[in-house]
């Protein structure tokens, strides 16, 4: 899907340049930035390797299972299906907890471990459940108070003041983590996104199909 995205905007650019006379323009462009595409990568490379290096001690230190603590009254409201002793809160809670934290390499093995535990969950399989929809919810818009990757690209980039971006940050995904909790609440009691309807549906038209 994506890649189908960026070819059709490479090809939609590569023709509107032809009938507006712009293909050297959009040649060089293209070389220009290819060339500031390195040169970014490589001035990630100090101030990624920082990053990484102080998070690797915050969890060596506990701070993630820290905060998952702090995080586990939180999570038995927003999963009220999923069994608090269960390894599927337990992988949910990390993954969020290190995704806060701007670990994404460490929250995408717990994300995976949790769809799979929440899956042993799921009666209907090869349906999502109300858990694994605001899992998913609260993974793509997750709070972040260290945006590592966002403050390393603005260092590589030159910005006189890499972090200034913290305060938005925390305040946009905050905003975009909310509204994907109640977002998901709301459709979650709507009949039409039930499993159940779901499953009636499907079965309605097997019926038809035979």
């Amino acid at each position: 899907m994506i890649n189908g995205i960026w070819l059709g905007l490479i090809v939609i650019g590569v023709i509107v340049s032809v009938f507006t006379g712009n293909v050297q323009a959009v040649t060089d462009a293209a070389i220009n930035f290819a060339n500031t595409a390195v040169e970014i990568s490589i001035g990630l490379i100090g101030i990624m390797t920082l990053w990484l290096g102080i998070m690797a001690i915050a969890e060596k230190a506990g701070l993630i299972q820290k905060l998952a603590k702090a995080l586990s009254p939180i999570m038995r409201r927003l999963f009220p299906d999923v069994p608090e002793e269960h390894p599927a809160m337990g992988a949910m809670i990390m993954n969020i907890a290190a995704n806060i934290l701007g670990l994404g390499n460490a929250a995408t093995p717990f994300g995976l471990k949790a769809m799979e535990e929440l899956d042993t969950l799921n009666e209907h399989k090869g349906v999502a459940t109300n858990a694994m929809v605001m899992f998913l919810a609260i993974n793509t818009s997750s709070v972040t108070l260290l945006p590592a990757t966002v403050i390393g690209l603005r260092a590589a980039a030159g910005s006189t003041n890499a972090a200034e971006v913290i305060g938005p940050i925390i305040m946009a995904t905050t905003i975009s983590t909310v509204s994907a909790v109640i977002l998901t609440k709301v459709f979650g009691k709507m009949k039409r996104y039930q499993v159940e309807n779901y499953i009636e549906k499907s079965e309605a038209e097997n019926v038809q199909e035979g």
